[in-house]
């Protein structure tokens, strides 16, 4: 716990914004003794707003910089960071090259930050005047707020349905027909539930049998007296336990009027009792699987390379057990008494790991992601912060900034996956790259579990920097799955196709589901097309913000920016030459399932993709029934890739994987690699081989080779030599500058300049600027510099000079308007 410091005057906070410093607040004599660093306090910035801060320093040095503030309020006299999170924090801000205030606001939960929200109230003085006479917007606005008193600003919106309502307040304000203010928006909740209990104490033995004269006549009531004494143990003083409500309405079958009677007559009390979010998890638990030769063999090289190296790689292929082999690793370290982190890449990957890892833990477990509710967040943390109870937590990449206590085991399943990366807004942290550095801090080890490593842990663990384990052998003997190659050249020259299904899918799809045997269908792009185009000029429809053609999607019947998620009307007529010739071309997930349910109409099909899985529940139900059975057929994105495990499929189509290897990018090869070996995978998962079907015009490519002979080593040896022939991670490091701009033409002009005074600086490290593969997004124009530096190189310093640069070209007239970040280890 952070150290508690008596009698100082100063506070140094954080806030939650892009800043560059902490800010020094006076702190009031009340809260002095109880002030500790890590603890969170509300205090002013700027103009009347108020912000939650949290206290880095204590100290009696007042700066002259600025006027001081005085603290608003302290809202914990227990600190809500744990050792070593603020430096943990500081790292990553450090190191990703942004503010630690956007750490801040990425790490805590929204509902343990307290924000002022301006509202607008009526001026019940206010006399409307000739010659300022309202219009329709004004009146409306204070038709609303006669009947409500006072809005913030967003409800008003709501209510009066007035878009862009600012201009109209401002005129109301002038008028002073109203008045602003700021008001601190509620945070965290906690969830409470209605208990009872009697009026008087356990050892009032006489009051109780005067009750059950009194009601003698009202049998229900006297009912739910009973029910009320056997629940709650009262006669048993060992044994006497809280009741709620609703708990005890059920077991005594009585209607709310019964239990409002003995409310009424003051022998039941109600009051009210803080409750978890989440379901109990405290099951009956079931030992864990033995483990196989192969698997014992991983687990004892795994704990043998923990003893020299911090990090090591297990490398397994597909359906090897790596999962059992992490559940025995947990084990070991509980029995230390200390905490482990299992990171996944994906929330849907949680759904299968969460019950297969309660069945064995069950209330040590806690599992965290962005699909839960902000209260439900910020119950963790509190959870975490105020108990030992947590001892295993199972989530996504934000699960790095949880307040661990003694962290033990960190373990990154799937590490290869490029959805461990952030990449808007700031921070721009690779989780799995954090989770190390985090590790490190608690004095932890750290696996990184994959069937494809990424080349640069791969390169690491050949040079000796991690620890390496290697598992060859699929759990209980199962042979890797056969994969087909479907020529799709020469099926189209026979015009064998029927649509982009070659006949060789076809046929393995039906003999499996004819043996009632899944198939599961892999393209990587969602949407029914990802193109329309006019057959006879060839306009394809793009978003006016963004440089992008648009996405149609036939079930909303609408196109869509996949970028900035503007949604457009379907042209009947093409703009450009004035004729009806507008046609759909390219596959999407969704015209895939449309298709496939055509051919098969006698088996059930569901989608996997962004689209089809907006809420939390969505991926447990696509999941939990296709693994029940009740669907055959399963269509995905790369979402299917990120090791589920389904008995039943023994057929799994990739059906382009050109548009996986053609991509401007050194690391497309290596993600096309990962991405098809990992949905390969899916097949034959248990009782027998498995067959892929490998789509392709281009079956003589190397990379297509090694996919099917499974040959990691091969597509590394390739792709090393040739980053380290061009200078490419991990040989060096790099850094993507992104500066954006409305205009083109000025962009273009400051980004040369912006490029050509870092030539002075890092010399040929420097690379562009370029226009990168989109380059506008949201009305805004993008450009590019590569920063490609030595990786011994000092994080802070490159930090340093990177920032010196701006600064001295923000004199630069018109450069202010220029929207600059970075992106360090891009991917």
């Amino acid at each position: 716990m952070f150290e508690y410091f008596k009698y100082m005057k100063f506070a140094d906070v954080l806030l939650p914004l892009p800043l560059s410093r902490y800010f020094t607040y006076a702190v009031p004599s009340e809260m002095q003794e109880c002030l500790r660093i890590g603890s969170r306090v509300v205090v002013p910035f700027g103009r009347k707003k108020y912000y939650t801060a949290i206290v880095v320093f204590l100290h009696d040095h007042p700066t002259d910089v600025y006027e001081i503030k005085e603290i608003f309020s302290l809202l914990d006299e227990v600190p809500i960071l744990r050792r070593p999170q603020l430096k943990f924090w500081e790292w990553i801000a450090s190191y990703y090259l942004c503010s630690v205030g956007d750490v801040y606001k990425a790490a805590l939960p929204s509902g343990l930050k307290l924000e002022s929200e301006s509202c607008i109230m009526l001026n019940d003085d206010y006399e409307e005047i000739p010659k300022q006479k309202l219009s329709s917007k004004e009146r409306d606005v204070l038709n609303v707020l006669s009947g409500k008193g006072k809005c913030s600003i967003s409800e008003l919106e709501k209510i009066s349905g007035i878009k862009n309502l600012m201009p109209t307040v401002r005129t109301l304000l002038e008028k002073e027909a109203v008045y602003m203010y700021e008001q601190l928006k509620e945070g965290y909740r906690p969830k409470t539930e209605n208990y009872i209990r009697l009026c008087f104490g356990q050892e009032q033995q006489a009051e109780l049998k005067e009750l059950f004269d009194t009601l003698a006549s009202a049998k229900k009531q006297l009912n739910l007296l009973m029910a009320y004494l056997d629940l709650s143990g009262f006669m048993r003083k060992k044994e006497f336990r809280e009741v709620s409500k609703k708990e005890l309405t059920e077991r005594a079958g009585v209607s709310a009027a019964v239990m409002k009677a003995l409310i009424d007559k003051k022998i039941f009390v109600v009051y009210k009792n803080e409750i978890s979010r989440f379901t109990d998890m405290s099951c009956h638990t079931v030992p864990t699987h033995e483990l196989s030769q192969a698997q014992q063999q991983a687990y004892k090289e795994i704990i043998d390379s923990f003893v020299h190296k911090d990090v090591s790689l297990l490398q397994g292929v597909t359906s090897s057990g790596k999962t059992e082999i992490y559940i025995h690793l947990i084990q070991e370290i509980l029995r230390k008494g200390r905490q482990v982190l299992y990171l996944v890449p994906e929330i849907a990957l949680t759904t299968q790991l969460t019950s297969r890892l309660q069945r064995i833990f069950g209330s040590q477990l806690v599992i965290y992601h962005s699909k839960f509710s902000e209260n439900e967040r910020a119950e963790i943390w509190n959870n975490m912060l105020r108990t030992n109870d947590v001892k295993i937590v199972l989530g996504v990449r934000s699960s790095i900034f949880l307040p661990f206590t003694d962290l033990g085991l960190v373990i990154v399943d799937e590490e290869h996956e490029k959805t461990y990366k952030q990449q808007d807004p700031a921070p721009r942290y690779h989780a799995r790259n954090a989770a190390i550095v985090l590790a490190s801090m608690h004095g932890a080890k750290t696996l990184l579990g994959s069937a494809t490593p990424a080349i640069e842990s791969y390169y690491n663990a050949m040079t000796g920097k991690y620890g390496w384990v290697s598992l060859t052998q699929r759990y209980d003997d199962i042979s890797l799955p056969e994969i087909k190659i479907a020529d799709l050249q020469q099926f189209r020259k026979k015009k064998q196709m029927s649509g982009t299904f070659s006949p060789l899918l076809i046929k393995q799809a039906k003999e499996g589901l004819e043996r009632g045997e899944q198939v599961i269908l892999f393209q990587n792009r969602r949407g029914f097309a990802p193109v329309m185009e006019c057959k006879l000029c060839a306009w394809i429809p793009k978003c006016r913000h963004c440089d992008v053609t648009l996405t149609y999607h036939k079930r909303q019947n609408q196109l869509t920016c996949h970028y900035c998620g503007a949604v457009y009307d379907i042209p009947h007529i093409c703009p450009a030459c004035g004729q009806p010739s507008i046609e759909i071309k390219g596959y999407g997930t969704e015209r895939i399932e449309e298709e496939i349910a055509a051919i098969f109409p006698d088996y059930s099909v569901s989608r996997l993709d962004l689209d089809s899985t907006r809420t939390r529940k969505a991926y447990e139900q696509i999941i939990n029934q296709f693994q029940q059975k009740k669907m055959q057929i399963l269509i995905g994105t790369q979402m299917v890739t990120k090791g589920l495990d389904f008995d039943n499929v023994s057929v799994v189509g990739i059906l382009n994987a050109d548009g996986l290897m053609n991509y401007p990018d050194f690391r497309a090869y290596e993600r096309a690699f990962q991405l098809m070996v990992q949905v390969a995978g899916r097949a034959g998962r248990k009782n027998k081989r498995g067959t892929v079907i490998l789509q392709t015009a281009n079956p003589a490519h190397p990379l297509i080779r090694q996919i099917v002979n499974n040959d990691y080593e091969a597509m590394y040896n390739n792709q090393i030599e040739e980053r380290k022939q061009f200078n490419y991670p991990p040989f060096s490091r790099l850094i993507h500058i992104f500066l954006k701009h409305r205009d083109e033409t000025l962009l273009f002009q400051y980004s040369t300049m912006y490029a050509d005074y870092l030539r002075k600086i890092f010399k040929h490290r420097i690379l562009g600027p370029d226009n990168p593969p989109v380059s506008r997004i949201q009305s805004l124009y993008i450009r590019t510099i590569t920063l490609k530096i030595e990786n011994q190189a000092s994080m802070s310093r490159v930090k340093e000079l990177l920032q010196q640069a701006y600064e001295n070209l923000l004199q630069v007239e018109g450069f202010k308007t220029v929207i600059l970040y970075y992106d360090v280890d891009p991917l």
